[in-house]
């Protein structure tokens, strides 16, 4: 019996040593639980070899945890621009300088252009225009751009309006500009003299100056003397025959007066080849002298009456008399015959001669200090 069963034990124990043996033993009888064990029964882990690792007694290894991110600073606010500083020129036109300022009479468009400098987008400025201290009117004007680079970087705007003035005085205008979030504000202001539209002879001031200079604009002949006397007659009598008026016009009114300001009635030259010459036009009744095509001096004369009509044609002065004659023509410059440029009294203001072309005796000297032997004269009708 004790050999019996000390082969068994020694039996026993090469089929463990062996790796085959111990696998298929250790399996039968866990076969033979699980086919006789509950649904719900846990079915127990096969045991490991030893050092062999095993699934569910080795914990699964860990990912070591990532660093933690470094928090992210708030983003500064940024600063908005601060507002532009701006400049602007404000320029008038529709005016005339006289006395060494502006001027304008009532009622004429007074036109005015503002330039800012630099152009920021969606900027508004108000224009207020006053007479004396009359508000005229108010508008406001958006800022546009101009000129080259007008849009861009350093560029300008711009901003036009027009005003008349109603009544004489002072007229001011006045540009504002409120500050805004993108550009700073501004002021500027012009002002100019409003004059009234008529005069009388014998008058002086500011209004008869400006007519002067407008009538010696249009070359007629005509003293500077800031006085409405007998020469600024004649020289507006002569202006309104080349309006087609008639003539023996010497009255100032406003339909002169805006005719000269914009200046209407000016001598046609039809010659111009021959230098230093006469024009005779007998359909206005004005004596032009002339250098080549350009007018000189413009006076007004009476030609030959219908019975005794001027000569028509180009002639040469031929032959001069300074002071008298017997027959009272003053200061003569013949151009062919008997017919001359000459003064005398009276000059009536339509054609009244034998055919001579008489002037006021004011006007002889000069006009026969201007001529020269072989001077042309030339007569004719438009």
């Amino acid at each position: 019996m004790r050999r019996l069963m000390l082969g068994l034990t020694i039996a026993t124990c090469a089929l463990i040593a062996a790796p085959g043996a111990g696998v298929a033993l250790a399996a039968g009888p866990v076969a033979r639980r699980t086919e006789t064990a509950s649904p719900s029964a846990p079915t127990p882990a096969s045991p490991s070899a030893p050092g062999a690792p095993s699934a569910l007694a080795s914990p699964p290894a860990s990912t070591p945890p990532s660093a933690p991110a470094p928090p992210v600073a708030p983003a500064s606010p940024v600063a908005p621009a601060p507002p532009v500083a701006a400049r602007v020129r404000l320029r008038l036109s529709g005016t005339f300088r006289v006395g060494g300022g502006l001027v304008t009479v009532t009622g004429r468009a007074v036109a005015f252009r503002g330039l800012v400098r630099p152009y920021v987008a969606g900027q508004w400025v108000q224009v207020q225009s006053y007479v004396g201290t009359r508000l005229l009117a108010t508008e406001l004007l958006r800022v546009k751009p101009s000129g080259a680079g007008g849009g861009g970087a350093g560029g300008q705007g711009a901003f036009t309006a027009t005003v008349r003035s109603p009544a004489a005085g002072v007229l001011r205008v006045r540009v504002t500009h409120p500050a805004t979030a993108a550009m700073g504000g501004f002021s500027a202001q012009r002002a100019l003299t409003v004059l009234g539209d008529s005069a009388r002879p014998g008058s002086r001031g500011l209004l008869v100056e400006l007519v002067q200079q407008r009538l010696r604009a249009l070359h007629f002949h005509l003293p500077w003397t800031g006085v409405f006397d007998q020469g600024t007659q004649l020289a507006l009598d002569a202006y309104h025959r080349l309006l087609g008026w008639g003539e023996g016009n010497r009255s100032l009114g406003a339909a002169t007066v805006n005719d000269l300001l914009d200046g209407r009635g000016t001598f046609a030259v039809r010659f111009p080849h021959q230098g230093r010459h006469a024009e005779g036009d007998l359909t206005h009744q004005v004596l032009a002298l002339v250098d080549g095509s350009r007018v000189q001096a413009i006076y007004p004369i009476s030609s030959g009456k219908p019975s005794t009509p001027t000569i028509l044609g180009s002639f040469r002065v031929y032959y001069r008399v300074p002071g008298y004659l017997p027959d009272g023509m003053y200061y003569s410059d013949f151009f062919i015959t008997g017919y001359a440029i000459h003064g005398y009294d009276p000059a009536p203001d339509h054609p009244a001669s034998h055919g001579c072309m008489r002037l006021p005796i004011v006007d002889a000297i000069p006009v026969f200090n201007w001529l020269a032997l072989g001077d042309w004269v030339d007569t004719y009708y438009r």
